[in-house]
């Protein structure tokens, strides 16, 4: 006899078909919905950074069921969460900071995207929020910078920032992880970020107060990371200092929300230029990481702009404290001190205050040092395309 199978597709309890697996992000379903008046731009004299928003945004969701959604790109404005959601109970906040510039061709680009999508992923990872494909989010970026390429500015020194930002969404106050999420991205053009321009920034050694700690999460862009350090930093403030050097007992990890690196002339005449390691206390930063990589090209694979082909740069990840600092600026080797990140590419630090005394490091007309300023020089004319470097410049079609 032959056997029959049930009507509902199910033969010896085994379903037909699988059932669907949840959709990957994919940038090819992106609708586009442009604004329908366009913002006036501010002058470039007038960009403060992240308080000039501009004309479209782009935003995608996941659930745990159909996965994510068909991504947006629209005009700026609000969101619609539930007060309950984990971004607001739990932290569950990962954002990213990139540039885009306008290059002598005319077309916008960014600088090296790509490492801002390696550490969004495992920032991502360390909140568990939902897995998501890097390369189809910098397709949606590169999507988005060129329908705003008309806000990046063209002056020196000035850009367009752009944030990308994943949030969970679990509307439960449950204790858990987050299986639903919103990722966004929204862009703001910009100017120097300290307002006081060149003049080298004065640093507060911060002990009592950590920015991070051993096997905590200082090693990832987490939005729970910052809000501790606001405290802190207007107590720098009211005592004339700009911004914290993180410190873990005697330990230098990070100066406010910059790497932080230190110039040393050796006996040889050679430049030692060092900065603390990834221990996982200190956040891995793409400016850190060009910092390193250009300084240790000089001068066999390229030459910076302003340093004698005879002089070496010695690049080394290592601890570095505040009892070295100070023998090193009363012995005269202590060259330059400066902080760097997405935001301020290269800033001089000029004063380091510790336990009621202040280090003062040397002082240069314009603010850097000659490290200090030949690596911004090179950093800025790569992300403005004058200068090719590997593949670091990245065009937005």
């Amino acid at each position: 006899m032959a056997i029959q199978k049930p009507s509902n597709g199910v033969a010896n309890g085994a379903p037909a078909s699988a059932p669907a697996q949840p959709a990957e992000l994919d940038a090819s379903k992106v609708t586009i919905t442009l604004a329908k008046e366009l913002k006036a731009i501010p002058p470039a004299t007038e960009l403060k950074f992240g308080q000039v928003m501009s004309d479209h945004m782009m935003t995608v969701s996941y659930d745990p069921l159909n996965g994510w959604s068909a991504p947006e790109i629209k005009p700026y404005g609000p969101l619609s969460l539930d007060p309950a959601s984990s971004c607001f109970q739990y932290a569950t906040n990962v954002f990213e900071g990139m540039k885009a510039y306008i290059g002598p061709d005319g077309k916008a680009r960014l600088f090296r995207p790509n490492k801002n999508m390696d550490r969004m992923t495992m920032s991502a990872g360390r909140v568990a929020l939902p897995p998501f494909d890097t390369a189809e989010l910098l397709k949606l970026i590169r999507r988005l910078v060129a329908i705003e390429q008309r806000w990046i500015p063209t002056q020196k020194g000035h850009s367009l920032y752009i944030r990308p930002t994943i949030i969970g969404t679990r509307s439960s106050l449950g204790v858990a992880a987050s299986d639903h999420a919103m990722l966004y991205v929204i862009c703001s053009p910009t100017g120097p970020y300290f307002a006081s321009g060149a003049r080298p920034v004065a640093l507060l050694g911060i002990g009592e107060s950590v920015r991070s700690w051993p096997g905590g999460t200082g090693g990832y862009k987490l939005a729970l990371n910052y809000a501790p350090t606001f405290k802190p930093q207007q107590y720098a403030a009211k005592l004339g200092y700009d911004q914290c050097l993180w410190l873990l007992g005697d330990k230098i990890t990070e100066a406010g929300a910059m790497n932080f690196f230190v110039v040393v002339r050796r006996t040889d005449g050679d430049l030692d230029v060092y900065t603390p390691p990834l221990d996982g206390t200190i956040l891995p930063g793409v400016t850190r990481d060009s910092i390193l990589a250009l300084a240790s090209a000089h001068p066999s694979r390229t030459l910076l702009p302003g340093l004698p082909e005879t002089l070496r740069l010695h690049t080394t990840e290592r601890e570095l404290t505040m009892t070295e600092l100070n023998t090193w600026a009363q012995n005269g080797s202590l060259l330059e001190a400066f902080g760097v990140g997405t935001a301020v590419i290269v800033a001089a630090v000029g004063r380091i205050g510790h336990e009621g005394k202040d280090i003062n490091l040397p002082t240069y007309e314009g603010g850097l040092g000659p490290v200090g300023r030949a690596l911004y020089d090179r950093i800025s004319d790569i992300q403005e395309g004058k200068f090719e470097w590997e593949d670091w410049s990245v065009v937005c079609e």
